[in-house]
């Protein structure tokens, strides 16, 4: 694994990250099934990644938690600066445009 610019943890040659595969993990899926859902990634990275979390649960815990916090201080600094009022409306009507 390794960390982006972004302080996002990785598997190293992938854009995938350690909180999708934990997510997905927790959700039922075995590392087979995560491995091809994310063709970029080797089946023994999949289970490096989760042995990983298994023996890190906590560090990997906090890391999480501050992946939600900032995901939601960027939606809400989204909502802020544009406005969401009509917005299926709108979208509706670009797509009818399009066509």
């Amino acid at each position: 694994m390794t960390t982006t610019a972004d302080g996002v943890v990785v598997v190293v040659g992938t854009r995938v990250s350690l909180d999708l595969i934990v997510d997905t993990s927790e959700q039922g899926a075995t590392a087979e099934e995560i491995a091809q859902r994310f063709p970029t990634l080797a089946l023994a990275d999949v289970y490096d990644v989760i042995a990983y979390y298994l023996r890190h649960r906590d560090d990997v815990g906090v890391y999480l938690d501050q992946r939600n916090q900032r995901r939601e201080e960027a939606r809400r600094e989204n909502e802020r600066r544009f406005d969401q009022s009509g917005i299926r409306a709108r979208l509706l009507a670009r797509q009818e445009s399009a066509e």
